[in-house]
């Protein structure tokens, strides 16, 4: 331990743009095998980090809320509390929108917004979150400033992004390395950063902040369902999704080496012996 942009995925070729700032392509989209990745997060296992910082009262915005389940948890976690979900992607909200109508919450809504300028005055919540967004926007450190300036003094933003440069599995099924060389292409091509999770601090105390708790945590797959869930849907989305998309309209892949890759999921989900994590680098940024 130390102390010291939403993603705009409405179709595969949204944008973001902040005045000259490099534009950056949601690399997933929100293709069925993706939303069946985000829905599956809960505030348990994606940002248990932030959870003992959270109190009934506080007002959070969750940026980047996709579907809504991580903003559902927090909105119950808060109540009388009101919890603001955002993201650039009006189809998704109204996924999100069903998921906290579902439970019964109403102390929840949800907006359209661009996390490099949000529209919300000056110290308007006590909680600024972002899940696995950062590695997604063209300049992450200038998305953590205006993350703290709508943060009230006090207050907290706290970011929690994957490493796939630190993806680990078992057994070592070739061709998942050349899907990771691959999805690192992809990704940076596209003006993301998909080893984030390391860079988070350093983003951190470039964008001002001076009172910060960076943690580790981890993803583990390893249950029979566990592994067919999640080699089921990489393998959907390697060759269905807009990653898919954007992998062979920017010259990365052939269709047929993204259907190889699909395959080489299908087998490692296969093996009774498989194992992945997924660590995430994440930070607890103090606004003073």
């Amino acid at each position: 331990m130390t102390h010291a942009s939403v993603p705009p995925a409405a179709h595969e070729t949204a944008v973001y743009t902040h005045g000259h700032h490099e534009t950056a392509v949601y690399t997933h989209g929100h293709h069925e095998s993706v939303l069946r990745s985000h829905s599956w997060r809960t505030a348990a296992n994606s940002a248990a980090y932030l959870l003992p910082e959270l109190r009934a009262g506080l007002d959070v915005l969750d940026v980047g809320c996709g579907p809504g389940t991580i903003t559902a948890d927090l909105a119950a976690l808060v109540a009388p509390g009101r919890v603001t979900g955002v993201d650039a992607a009006e189809d998704v909200l109204t996924k999100a929108r069903a998921a906290a109508d579902g439970r019964g919450l109403e102390n929840v809504r949800f907006a359209v917004a661009d996390v490099h300028a949000l529209d919300f005055p000056d110290d308007s919540f006590d909680v600024v979150h972002a899940h696995q967004v950062l590695q997604h926007v063209g300049d992450p450190v200038a998305a953590l400033r205006e993350m703290r300036r709508v943060c009230r003094p006090g207050g907290i933003v706290a970011a929690r992004d994957s490493d796939y440069g630190a993806f680990a599995w078992f057994p070592e099924v070739p061709v998942l390395d050349g899907w990771l060389e691959l999805y690192h292409r992809v990704a940076r091509a596209n003006g993301g950063e998909p080893d984030a999770g390391r860079r988070l601090y350093s983003w951190a105390r470039r964008a001002g902040f001076t009172d910060i708790t960076a943690t580790a945590g981890t993803w583990c797959f390893a249950t029979p369902e566990e592994r067919a869930w999640w080699s089921g849907l990489w393998a959907d989305r390697t060759t269905a999704s807009g990653y898919a998309d954007l992998a062979v309209s920017g010259g990365h892949a052939t269709a047929g080496e993204l259907a190889a890759i699909a395959e080489g999921w299908r087998e490692w989900g296969g093996r009774e012996d498989a194992w992945f994590m997924v660590p995430h680098g994440e930070i607890l940024c103090r606004v003073t």
